[in-house]
């Protein structure tokens, strides 16, 4: 029988921690095979992901990406994971998409900062104040209690504000600032999603040592780090495959020989196999999250797997 799981009715029974080791664990199985399309205008487009990885099981998710969603008071993101089982092909599962990519997204940044940051970072940067921007901040300190502040900027200062004045009323040191060079020159850890399509964070402003963790830019014309941030990191990326030739971060980078495909270092799977990795606490590290069906369908199962006791879909 397929279950539908629902975002409000589960969501506080799953945790950061559990995921990040579902999104671990994942990666320690065979490589995925993944199928992405994007259909219709950039700013109004169909996503959908399809996977297969060996002994994990098949997964589909599609959605819808609207940009001016959020003037209306809409979700940004809207559809669904389909998970399917490996031996019969039954519909196992129909998972809302907002839990799926919550936990995926955020899960896949907590799992590159376990890997390339700093232990004892101490100020994260947060850049964005979406539903991704207050998770990082929610993830990030509930698996780094080493942290002691973090900072919001946006572009508009009174939404950082308001972001900031969430996470401070649950007992968080949480601030809002106007000038980002002053805040990424301080942080350990920058995490920004936003949805930029120029670059606003200058490598210069950058510190040693700093892990710096882009989320934000999932289209081929979209960057939020400039290329001098590049030129001065160690480059690595979740996957290869739904990066490098896709994601503007480094599509655009790559095209204009600002960087070469060599110098992307590694992804999750040499990651978590020890092939690569942080090699002294002054260089700066950068993650590019860009996401991918495999990931969705790691945290899918996770997801029904913990869930066994949600009710068959009766609709």
């Amino acid at each position: 029988m397929t279950r539908h799981i629902r975002y409000a009715d589960v969501r506080d029974r799953l945790t950061w921690e559990a995921a990040v080791e579902a999104l671990r664990e994942g990666h320690r199985a065979a490589r995925p095979e993944i199928d992405d399309t994007f259909l219709g205008p950039a700013d109004k487009t169909l996503l959908n992901r399809s996977c297969f990885i060996p002994g994990v099981r098949y997964g589909a998710k599609a959605v819808t990406v609207f940009d001016g969603n959020a003037a209306r008071g809409l979700d940004t993101v809207q559809g669904a994971m389909l998970y399917f089982a490996p031996e019969d092909g039954q519909l196992k599962a129909i998972i809302d998409s907002r839990l799926v990519t919550e936990l995926k997204t955020v899960g896949d940044s907590l799992l590159g900062a376990r890997l390339l940051a700093r232990p004892d970072s101490r100020h994260l940067l947060v850049c964005g104040v979406g539903r991704v921007a207050a998770s990082l901040i929610d993830g990030y300190t509930s698996l780094f209690p080493g942290l002691e502040q973090v900072t919001v900027w946006n572009r508009t200062p009174e939404k950082a504000r308001a972001l900031a004045e969430r996470f401070t009323e649950r007992g968080l040191t949480v601030t809002a600032t106007p000038d980002l060079a002053a805040a990424v020159a301080r942080a350990d850890i920058l995490a920004s999603a936003t949805m930029s399509r120029t670059p606003f964070l200058e490598g210069q402003w950058l510190r040693p040592g700093t892990h710096v963790d882009l989320i934000g830019a999932y289209k081929a014309d979209m960057r939020e780090a400039d290329d001098v941030l590049l030129r001065r990191s160690r480059l690595f990326v979740d996957s290869r495959e739904t990066t490098l030739g896709h994601i503007g971060e480094l599509k655009i980078p790559l095209d204009a020989g600002v960087i070469a495909a060599g110098d992307i270092l590694g992804d999750l799977y040499d990651l978590i196999a020890g092939r690569v990795g942080r090699r002294d606490r002054d260089e700066i590290t950068f993650y590019k999250n860009g996401g991918g069906a495999h990931l969705d369908l790691m945290i899918a199962r996770h997801i029904a797997d913990s869930l066994a006791d949600v009710s068959p879909f009766a609709g």
